[in-house]
């Protein structure tokens, strides 16, 4: 691999931190060596093993390097990379014109920067016409994303930046473990605690994150929204809602208030094995402040009914006014690199670029006429992550996959694994051979991280800038390269750029307007900045209101006025690291309480499978694994997959520390050996979700979907657990 000569300065490539980095050039050109950037604020300097040993998975030993073509024999054998193209476009241009436009399906990833996502989602559109796309952030944060939308009219993941967090007064942090899964973000929960403020950890483990919190919940999986539920009832019992929020800034406070009386704090206790008297502590400490928040992530979002119980969540801020206020608000900690970006720029079934609505005739028109096409040839809304990769090789005969690995990743992995192989045809680019990439008919090595120019949007809504600090191998080509090359051979060479830059000028333009407006944003601001703030639409020219905002209802004169004197050009739009404090992002600047009740798991315990599985991520691997996995340091930290449950339950079944234990559920069965350990409910057994094979978590996993988000159950299903 090659370098230039000084440190580049750039972004790890994995959590939703986006921590800042250098990387400086090894003697030699061996490599890069990951260096602290100090100055970015959102990391200071500080990088967990993933981010300090991402250059290893740069080394051509572990990644992919040329292209793979399946021959009649059946193998992956090394082609050319016209070969290669040749064989992806014949390949996708022979079922459409077999099947139709909509047998053609394209899968991403919440790991591709805002570039490709966005060109990835054009090109389903225009060069495929199908409207078979959605991503793996799907599986992320789409239920927190839902629930914002129907509260605030806006998604963005946090709406302050992090460095609020230690100055606000209590922080309610619902089914998180930041310690594992984004450790330098950690340190802003001990600052707070620093401060005098308190953090209530609401998880069914005693993780390494409820252990620093000056109150830990652990609720039965499954249950968080009866658990939101029970705060808000014990909140208006107690006399602690803000009525005058309540009445100038929200509405359908009525109906809200009524469902969360239903659930008095004996039933909830009932309900979630939460004793009421920590229910009552909890309101306690989380009302006594000025200012506080809630932030969840998978936890509570990754549920049958994720979206409802965010929603409870959010009305738990509302009614105490601990929303559009300094220091005060709910927000999502969201997950994958750019699960934010990644949502809001077209690779998602239901959206266009800057977050509009595929079902929009006027976002259809802004769209259509940036890429110059007539928005009737735009397709509709396509399925979901689940629903699509469900349908492969019936509805859905070919597919075109970007950084992702349902095989490991999805739901119900058996039957997606199955359902992948029956595909008449299946594409993937990716920088590793990973699990679903082995069952392609090609194989696209693409450039990595440090290899490409691009940007991503972090989990504030921050938009950064990764560098490229070296070059790539000679036989990879970077995602946007593919696209080309694919559009190119579909008649379309024109409409796919292969520069970054140029790629997100046309982002710019099309995202105007939209709810997520990156058009005044460049390179150089981002860089300039240490990120910007979206949404950040462009300044109006001299003399013309700003397009976000309705224009002043003016006399008219009665004469023509004298031409006016040529003004200061106007100032940049700063961007908005804060959300909401005026007005909320609804018709009527209001927000809106949605009245929810608590409704039970898709499947809950019975005498065949008494227990609860719940999955998770453990802090020395990330996702699928995919990548992590060829990292000699993280696989000494963390080698294989395991089965967590209680020291009572492991005496019932005669479970033994380290021995193979077998986790059954009615979509199949893993083996991974037991972790024996008091820090879980012994009524629920834990096992992360990185590896393959027979301790894949996710053979295990409900694909019993959200009615809005269409977020699968990943955390709660039935399970027996037994000695393997």
């Amino acid at each position: 691999m090659h370098t230039s000569d000084s440190a580049t300065a750039t972004h790890c490539p994995y959590c939703a931190l986006q921590c800042g980095m250098n990387l400086r050039p090894e003697p030699g050109g061996a490599g890069v060596t990951v260096e602290e950037r100090a100055d970015f604020p959102v990391n200071r300097g500080a990088l967990c093993g993933k981010g300090r040993t991402a250059p290893a998975v740069l080394s051509s030993r572990v990644r992919l390097t040329e292209p793979l073509v399946r021959t009649h024999a059946g193998r992956l054998e090394p082609a050319t990379w016209e070969e290669a193209l040749d064989a992806v476009a014949e390949g996708l241009a022979r079922t459409r014109r077999s099947y139709g436009a909509d047998a053609v399906g394209v899968f991403g990833g919440g790991g591709l920067t805002n570039e490709k996502a966005y060109a990835l989602g054009k090109f389903a559109r225009i060069a495929l016409r199908t409207s078979q796309i959605d991503y793996n952030g799907r599986f992320c944060m789409s239920s927190a994303a839902a629930a914002h939308q129907r509260a605030f009219g806006l998604d963005r993941g946090l709406p302050f930046p992090l460095e609020d967090i230690p100055r606000t007064g209590c922080v309610i942090l619902v089914g998180s473990n930041p310690a594992d899964t984004m450790p330098p973000a950690l340190r802003f929960f001990r600052e707070l605690r620093e401060n005098g403020g308190t953090l209530i950890v609401v998880d069914p483990r005693r993780t390494r994150t409820a252990e620093q919190a000056d109150l830990h919940l652990a609720p039965r999986p499954g249950t968080d929204l009866a658990l939101a539920l029970g705060l808000l009832h014990l909140v208006v019992a107690g006399g602690h809602t803000d009525e005058e929020f309540i009445a100038e800034r929200t509405t359908g406070w009525e109906e809200a208030r009524a469902g969360a009386m239903a659930h008095w704090p004996e039933l909830v206790e009932r309900i979630t094995g939460v004793p009421v008297p920590r229910l009552r502590e909890a309101v306690a400490m989380f009302c006594a402040p000025e200012s506080a928040m809630v932030l969840t992530a998978r936890g509570p979002e990754q549920q049958s009914k994720g979206t409802d119980t965010v929603g409870a969540w959010i009305n738990l801020c509302l009614a105490t006014g601990r929303a559009g206020r300094p220091l005060s608000g709910y927000g999502c900690l969201t997950g994958q690199g750019n699960g934010q970006g990644g949502r809001e720029h077209g690779q998602k079934a239901d959206q266009l670029p800057g977050y509009r609505k595929l079902t929009d005739p006027a976002a259809r028109a802004h769209v259509a006429g940036v890429w110059g096409i007539d928005p009737d040839d735009l397709p509709g809304p396509g399925r979901s992550a689940y629903e699509l990769l469900d349908a492969l090789g019936s509805d859905v005969k070919a597919l075109l996959l970007m950084g992702s690995n349902p095989v490991v990743s999805a739901p119900r992995a058996a039957h997606v694994e199955e359902r992948i192989r029956s595909l008449d045809f299946l594409a993937v680019a990716d920088v590793v051979l990973s699990e679903t990439a082995a069952l392609a008919d090609v194989v696209l090595p693409v450039t990595q991280w440090a290899e490409e120019t691009g940007t991503t949007t972090n989990l504030e809504g921050r938009v950064l800038l990764r560098r490229r600090a070296l070059t790539p191998p000679p036989g990879v080509r970077s995602d946007l390269e593919v696209l080309h090359g694919l559009a190119t051979r579909l008649g379309m060479p024109k409409a796919f750029p292969t520069d970054p830059e140029e790629v997100f000028e046309e982002l710019r333009r099309a995202s105007a307007g939209g709810p997520a407006d990156y058009s005044g944003i460049t390179y150089a601001r981002i860089e300039a900045e240490q990120g910007v703030f979206w949404p950040c639409p462009a300044a109006p020219r001299t003399g013309e209101p700003d397009a976000r905002e309705p224009a002043p209802s003016l006399p008219t004169p009665a004469a023509p006025a004298a031409p006016a004197e040529p003004g200061p050009e106007p100032e940049p739009h700063p961007g908005t690291p804060r959300l909401f404090l005026d007005r909320f992002a609804t018709e009527d600047g209001r927000a809106r309480f949605v009245p929810v009740t608590h409704r039970d798991a898709a499947e809950v315990p019975d005498t065949e499978y008494p227990l609860l599985l719940t999955t998770g991520r453990v802090v020395a691997q990330y996702q699928s694994g995919a990548q992590t996995r060829r990292v000699d340091e993280l696989n000494d930290a963390a080698p294989g997959p395991f089965v967590e449950l209680h020291p009572r339950l492991a005496a019932r079944i005669g479970a033994v520390d380290g021995a193979p234990l077998a986790v059954t559920s009615r979509r199949g069965r893993a083996v991974a050996p037991a972790r024996i350990t008091d820090t879980i409910r012994a009524d629920t057994v834990f096992m992360p979700f990185h590896w393959p094979g027979e301790g894949r978590a996710n053979t295990l996993t409900n694909p019993a979907l959200d009615p809005v988000s269409r977020m699968p159950e990943f955390k709660v299903c039935a399970v027996r657990v037994e000695p393997a």
